[in-house]
């Protein structure tokens, strides 16, 4: 027999090893989550120095959620690992920013529906509901239906982490500290937030709207 037919039989693909670093990127961001919140939460978030802190965790968390991402593509270590802790990771960090925001703006004692210096309780309670209900039917229907990010989503993503981001740092602190230049970016980090929170329920809208559609073409 021809050695030029011995291999003509393909080679198996192998899986990437789920230890690979966008995979431990995605767990330091995880990791991150209760560091975030403690330093946010700290003297009941009038902390100058614990909310510097906690915009830096929150930014280290955000740029991981990049380059995970990137690598992962690039270099092909995509892994079952990654395609659920990823989404998880993501939903933890922004959503732990949005409860600690509503927690801080409701040391005022206003009514949950209006309290919220930084961030409504509704807001973060409607949010939370669209972002978990996304991702457990994503990790549901995996097997099944695969559903790749919009560009849209993207763009939510990145619109919530520079809201939110920027939220995080004492803005408008009793003292002063940052004067005009601080209220000016509070209230301009307030818009970006509002334009991903209308971005965050349309691409739910969305996403909901093409599984279901791939569903019903799967069942015909």
């Amino acid at each position: 027999m021809s050695s030029d037919h011995i291999s003509s039989d393909p080679a198996p693909v192998t899986k990437p090893s789920n230890w690979n670093v966008p995979n431990a990127l995605t767990t330091l961001r995880i990791i991150l989550v209760p560091f975030f919140g403690y330093a946010m939460l700290q003297d009941g978030g009038d902390s100058i120095g614990w909310r510097i802190t906690a915009f830096v965790i929150f930014t280290v968390g955000m740029i991981t959620d990049k380059v995970d991402g990137d690598l992962a593509r690039k270099h092909n270590l995509i892994t079952d690992f990654g395609k659920i802790a990823d989404p998880i990771a993501d939903k933890a960090i922004t959503g732990m920013a949005f409860i600690a925001l509503s927690v801080v703006g409701s040391q005022s004692g206003e009514a949950w529906y209006v309290a919220g210096g930084e961030v409504w309780w509704w807001v973060t309670i409607l949010v939370l509901v669209r972002e978990w209900s996304v991702t457990l039917l994503r990790l549901s229907i995996m097997k099944d239906i695969v559903i790749p990010a919009a560009q849209l989503g993207k763009i939510k993503t990145t619109a919530q982490g520079v809201g939110l981001g920027f939220l995080t740092l004492p803005l408008v602190a009793d003292d002063h500290a940052w004067g005009t230049a601080g209220e000016i970016a509070f209230y301009a980090a307030q818009v970006v937030l509002a334009i991903a929170v209308a971005l965050t329920l349309w691409s739910g809208y969305e996403f909901f709207r093409d599984a279901w559609r791939q569903k019903r073409a799967a069942r015909a």
